[in-house]
């Protein structure tokens, strides 16, 4: 990956992402950060922001970080799993996501990302496996 490809992810996010706001800030082999922003829509009927929004970051953000690892080689990237952790909630302000990759092997990927409110208080914890697989297959 080069310097800047967050640019390029930012024009290309679209769908489900694009609809609640992700919004990448960094993106490396190692590393990818990211943040929603909070509106409305994010809360559940409690006002606090809905975990599935905090399953769907994590996903979203360690996926798309492998596939630009491993397509050059000719293969794609697919969501496995995913497990999250809720640990402080949050109502307001942004989410922000720290993806940290802890594997890299032939047919998985491992990703640990922690997402915390704008007083930097750990929010929740996800851990993804992403499958690597073939794009011919």
């Amino acid at each position: 990956m080069t310097a800047g490809v967050e640019t390029e992810l930012n024009r290309g996010v679209t769908g489900f992402d694009r609809l609640y706001g992700l919004e990448f800030v960094s993106c490396d082999e190692e590393e990818v950060v990211a943040q929603v922003r909070i509106d409305e829509q994010h809360r559940q009927p409690l006002g606090l922001v809905h975990g599935g929004l905090h399953m769907a970051i994590a996903e979203s953000i360690t996926t798309i970080a492998t596939v630009l690892c491993v397509a050059k080689d000719g293969n794609m990237a697919l969501g496995l799993s995913n497990s999250t952790s809720f640990l402080w909630p949050i109502t307001q302000g942004t989410i922000h996501a720290v993806g940290r990759r802890r594997h890299a092997g032939r047919t998985t990927w491992i990703w640990d990302v922690e997402m915390s409110d704008d007083d930097g208080r750990s929010s929740a914890l996800t851990r993804t496996t992403v499958a690597i697989r073939p794009q011919n297959a």
